[in-house]
């Protein structure tokens, strides 16, 4: 029988797992509720059980699994300790000894932005590059950066959170991490559709979107690709400010490829082609600019990632 990794996704509301080659076809997959009461104490036992479960319904020999990977929301040190995870009500400790014990299996773990980062490139959008850095365009912005085919979580796991980068010294709201003029603020779905508001306030410009109660970045993107000129200004000020950190990043990582992800990225080539440009303009010293690609693992990625991690 051919060798066989699980991939672990754990998320505020529920656990994704699937069951791999180690060759990285995906062979099953499926969810659990994640079950946060009394600090989420029911979590790691939840899954343990359901993956012997399954094994067992889907003939699947124990002594086939080489082990499990699992991604985290929240920073996990290079020894799979956690300080906390917030979303799922833990304290400090170190879930991945933990899991370890349960299934009776050796696991790796790993912050979730840098885990999703780790599957595309395995199986995603990333093939063929051995360093990238991934951006998630969502309700925040998120980021996890590969090094010779090896996640970069930093001293304390918090490399990454590109998101919580500074670049706007006007921006007088603050950020929900505490601080100002975060790239979150202006290159989220959030962001994009905060900066569109601002403008329609500040301008006279006629546009679609005033007839809108409520924008989100999804009306914007829709209206700039229709020619709309002040959607279109919108959201090539939000890119510009997410070339301008991504061009940063480039100056001390120097990778292969960007890969965005997150709701925001079913914009397409629309967004990476903006994208691209800013950070081409403010990268001068880079001679062999990074390709900015779309992501293509959507909400698999984690697991995809969480399986990789346990190959090494």
């Amino acid at each position: 029988m051919s060798q066989k990794c699980i991939g672990i996704d754990i998320g505020g509301t529920t656990v994704k797992i699937g069951v791999f080659t180690t060759e990285g076809e995906l062979l099953k997959k499926w969810e659990i509720p994640t079950r946060k009461e009394e600090d989420g104490k029911y979590i790691l036992g939840d899954i343990a059980a359901s993956v012997k479960e399954k094994a067992a319904e889907w003939d699947m020999p124990y002594a086939d699994f080489v082990g499990a990977g699992m991604g985290l929301p929240g920073p996990v040190e290079p020894d799979g300790h956690i300080p906390f995870c917030v979303n799922l009500g833990w304290k400090a400790g170190n879930p991945q000894e933990e899991l370890s014990a349960l299934l009776g299996m050796p696991v790796k773990s790993g912050n979730d932005a840098n885990v999703a980062a780790l599957g595309e490139m395995w199986q995603g959008g990333g093939r063929g590059y051995q360093n990238l850095v991934m951006v998630t365009l969502g309700t925040g912005v998120g980021g996890g950066i590969i090094l010779n085919e090896q996640i970069w979580p930093g001293v304390k796991g918090v490399a990454g959170e590109i998101g919580h980068m500074h670049v706007m010294d006007e921006e007088k709201e603050q950020c929900n991490c505490g601080g100002y003029g975060c790239l979150e603020q202006a290159a989220s779905a959030t962001g994009i559709a905060r900066v569109a508001t601002r403008m329609l306030a500040a301008e006279e410009t006629p546009s679609v979107l005033r007839e809108i109660e409520t924008i989100t970045a999804k009306d914007v993107l829709d209206a700039a690709k229709a020619g709309d000129e002040l959607a279109l200004a919108a959201i090539n000020k939000a890119m510009r400010y997410l070339g301008w950190a991504m061009a940063s990043i480039t100056m001390v990582v120097d990778p292969q490829a960007y890969i965005i992800g997150g709701g925001v990225s079913k914009a397409g080539t629309f967004l990476t082609d903006m994208i691209q440009k800013y950070h081409d303009v403010m990268s001068p010293m880079s001679t062999q600019k990074a390709k900015v690609v779309l992501a293509e693992l959507g909400n698999d990625a984690g697991i995809y990632g969480a399986a990789r991690l346990i190959l090494g």
